[in-house]
């Protein structure tokens, strides 16, 4: 065992870094009000993404990863259908938000919506290293064989201010990347509004946004009704990528505070009182 170590926090290596506006200024108008998503490259990792879909519109780039026949990873870059209609329900309510946006299919899992895990994490691994900033994960695995892969990619996309929006597990079981704090981990709600959304102080989930009885784009140019926190993902992508749009210099830890300061179970106006400290007003030991 070592004490952790860092190099001298030293003034000279540091940078110079624009505050946020006060809070009372952060508003929803402040935050992406005029925005379009414009410029903002967002990956949906899903089943594909069917991009002569009305309501989905153009896709920028694609990437297909399946097993070959020697175990070993191929990447197919030509453009590629939808395999079960996820993927296109996911990226047409995030274009739903966000028109403007840079849309990338990254495919991974098959006509069944299943797929396997290093799969997966390597649809993970193509968005980090391929300069997306969004990525919308309405999937997860729950074997804990994939914990670590995961929570590395998890990190390290956080470090390279790679937003991974992730949907919870529908049942009761952690899976993974939802779990991990330098995510944005979302569940369902019924509210009618894709821009209401609420933050919940008990993690690992930490957002609810609309995800019951939504309206999404599927197979054939058709529409259809769904629930699942699958559908509430895509909103909160949706939602960042507008942000990321109008404030292209957000970090994920300003994003996060954002969100939860404009979460629609935040009062504003009730301001809890600072703790008290050690040694103020006469307390403390003596």
């Amino acid at each position: 065992m070592r004490p952790a170590y860092s190099a001298v926090f030293a003034d000279t290596k540091l940078a110079a870094c624009a505050p946020l506006e006060p809070i009372d200024a952060v508003t929803t108008q402040w935050a992406w009000e005029g925005s379009t998503g414009e410029g903002v490259k967002v990956a949906v990792i899903d089943s594909g993404v069917d991009a002569t879909h009305p309501d989905v519109g153009p896709v920028q780039g694609y990437v297909a990863i399946r097993e070959g026949e020697d175990l070993k990873l191929v990447y197919d870059t030509d453009p590629h259908e939808d395999s079960f209609g996820h993927g296109t329900a996911c990226a047409g309510l995030i274009r739903s938000l966000a028109p403007d946006c840079d849309l990338y299919s990254v495919k991974v899992l098959g006509s069944k919506a299943t797929g396997q895990g290093r799969v997966f994490a390597a649809g993970v691994r193509w968005a980090i290293d391929n300069g997306m900033q969004v990525c919308n994960l309405s999937l997860g695995t729950t074997k804990r064989d994939f914990f670590s892969i995961f929570h590395e990619l998890a990190d390290e996309a956080y470090f390279k201010n790679v937003v991974l929006v992730t949907a919870a597990n529908n049942m009761p079981i952690p899976s993974y990347p939802s779990v991990y704090s330098s995510v944005i981990s979302v569940a369902s709600h019924d509210v009618q509004d894709p821009y209401v959304f609420y933050y919940n102080p008990n993690p690992p989930v930490e957002f609810g946004a609309l995800g019951i009885d939504v309206d999404i784009a599927w197979q054939q140019h058709k529409r259809r009704k769904m629930t699942g926190n699958s559908y509430a993902s895509p909103h909160m992508a949706g939602i960042v990528t507008k942000m990321l749009g109008k404030h292209p210099g957000l970090t994920i830890f300003q994003i996060k505070t954002i969100l939860r300061e404009l979460a629609a179970n935040v009062d504003r106006n009730r301001v809890s009182r600072p703790p008290h400290l050690l040694g103020e007003d006469g307390g403390g030991a003596e």
